[in-house]
Formats: C-alpha cells, sequence, structure tokens
C-alpha cells in the first residue's frame, strides 16, 4: 500500500513538473520569436521584473540631456538603468544584434521611434528608469512646451559624452514612456515602395525620424497624432508646409510639435524641409491602408 501510495505521488510530481515546463514554454521562447518572425512585439516587464532577469546591477549612465538643452546651453543629467543591448539580449533575444532592422519602440503615449540595429552596434545606448538622487523621473521637454514630462516606464538614451557627434542631434532617437518593443522590417517596403528607393532614400529618412514618429503615411508611423501626411502634404502648397515644420509655434501656439532641426543652420533646415515635402507628393497615398 505504501509502495502503491509512493508511485503514485511520484507520477504526479513528474506530471506536475512536465505541466510547468510546458507553461513555461511560451515565455522561454518569447525572445527567440520576437527576433525569428521580426515583429512579435514584447512588452515591458515592469522594473521588479526586468531586475530579476538582468545578470549585472544597474548603474548610473551621466548624458547631455537633449529636452533641455537648447542652442549652446547643455544641460547634463545622471541616469539609473542598464546598457541597452544588455535588456534586448534578455527581452529579444540574442540574436537581435544581427539583423538589419529596426527597433521599434512604443511609447505610453502614441509615440513611436524605430531605429535602426546597425547604431546600437556603433553607439552606447541606455534603457533607464531613474534620476540618480530624484524621486521624480521626469524632464522638461523645452522643444514641445511641455514640463514635467513622465519618461517611465523607460526611456532610451545616448552616450552622447563620449559620442560628441550625437550632442547636436535631434531627440528622436531618445524616446521615453517606452511600454513596448520590437524588432520591425516594416520601414522599406513601407517608405520606399516602388521605384521610390532610387531617388527619395535621404528624403524617406528624414521624414521617418522626424514626422513619422507621431504622424503616418499609408499606416507606418506613430499614433500620436495619427495624420496621414501622405495625403495631407498634397493638399498644402510648399510653403505653407515649410512654415508648419519650420516654426510650428507661430502656425498654432503652444503646440507640442517640436520645430524641425531646430539647432541646426537655417540653410540645412529649409533643405530638409523641402525634401520631407517632395517625397509627400511623391509618395502614393492608399485610401485603406494596413497599419
Amino acid at each position: 500500500m505504501v509502495q502503491t501510495l509512493t508511485a503514485v505521488i511520484r507520477a504526479n510530481c513528474v506530471l506536475a513538473g512536465w505541466r510547468l515546463f510546458f507553461l513555461a514554454l511560451p515565455m522561454l521562447a518569447g525572445p527567440a520569436s520576437a527576433v525569428a518572425q521580426g515583429g512579435n512585439a514584447v512588452i515591458m516587464p515592469d522594473l521588479g521584473a526586468l531586475q530579476s532577469r538582468m545578470a549585472v546591477r544597474p548603474d548610473t549612465f551621466t548624458v547631455i540631456e537633449p529636452h533641455l538643452s537648447l542652442n549652446e546651453q547643455q544641460t547634463k543629467i545622471d541616469y539609473v538603468g542598464y546598457p541597452a543591448a544588455r535588456v534586448f539580449d534578455v527581452l529579444l533575444g540574442p540574436g537581435w544584434k544581427e539583423i538589419e532592422a529596426d527597433i521599434e519602440f512604443r511609447a505610453l503615449d502614441g509615440y513611436v521611434s524605430r531605429i535602426e540595429i546597425a547604431r546600437f552596434r556603433q553607439y552606447p545606448a541606455y534603457l533607464v528608469f531613474a534620476i540618480k538622487g530624484q524621486t521624480a523621473f521626469t524632464v522638461d521637454n523645452l522643444r514641445q512646451n511641455q514640463k514635467n514630462v513622465p519618461l517611465g516606464p523607460y526611456y532610451l538614451i545616448w552616450d552622447n559624452l563620449h559620442s560628441p557627434e550625437l550632442i547636436g542631434q535631434e531627440a528622436a532617437d531618445w524616446p521615453y514612456q517606452i511600454s513596448q518593443i520590437a524588432i520591425s522590417t516594416a520601414r522599406k517596403e513601407a517608405l520606399l515602395p516602388g521605384g521610390l528607393a532610387r531617388q527619395y532614400v535621404e528624403h524617406a529618412g528624414l521624414a521617418q525620424k522626424h514626422c513619422l514618429t507621431c504622424h503616418r503615411v499609408n499606416g507606418y508611423g506613430g499614433d500620436k497624432w495619427p495624420i496621414d501626411l501622405a495625403v495631407r502634404a498634397k493638399a498644402m502648397k510648399e510653403d505653407a508646409f515649410l512654415q508648419w515644420v519650420l516654426n510650428p509655434s507661430a502656425q498654432k501656439p503652444g503646440t507640442t510639435m517640436p520645430p524641425l532641426l531646430v539647432s541646426h543652420p537655417d540653410s540645412e533646415r529649409h533643405a530638409a524641409a523641402r525634401k520631407i515635402y517632395r517625397y509627400f507628393l511623391a509618395l502614393p497615398a492608399q485610401k485603406n491602408p494596413k497599419r
């Protein structure tokens, strides 16, 4: 009787173990699937869950904060977090760095930033969750007329102290309120259909970086202000479009839309705005685009 009971208990324990194993399979396969299929969104874990999965302690990283730095003013902030590459290893799987695609960052407010994986191979980036010595995890976004903007749950920053060429660049590649990440291969197909690639590669890159984090073309882009610019630009004269993108506050006081390339010389700003406008004119507008 005792032997029979012992056998039953052992069998149930084995069965329970296999049940736990199969229940764990989706979690184990998650990162690999996100890389292999190139589009499965990974919901960012809460801070406690992320810390338990990381093999290193969080560290402090000092950067020049682009949202606070205008003209010659440079404001340094000490952030607390992890090297982005190590976080991606955990959440996306170790093969993410070898893929020629983008990492898509979706924010709580609908902002979407897509950054080429090649950029992460070139420059150190960090995924942070706090400001050292402060309770509030917020920033004043001076270019968008916003104060005390929440940065959490996670904020992507770049080491622009050791790579000073990054200092004068815009903040489009510094997404905050990150709630999901994914490997994305949708950029070229959506932005350069047909024969546009021959002439409009630079134009599409400018539009993707400076416009399509908040807006869209043919279903591709952000959800913050999902206006289809492939349609809207065709209804505007070039001068009106340039006025909007170069000085949006003058067109609509209090708008959160940042001016295009505000830290660059006027000649560069106007040239970039014209390229973006001509690209939107050339881009075919779809009636029922897929997201």
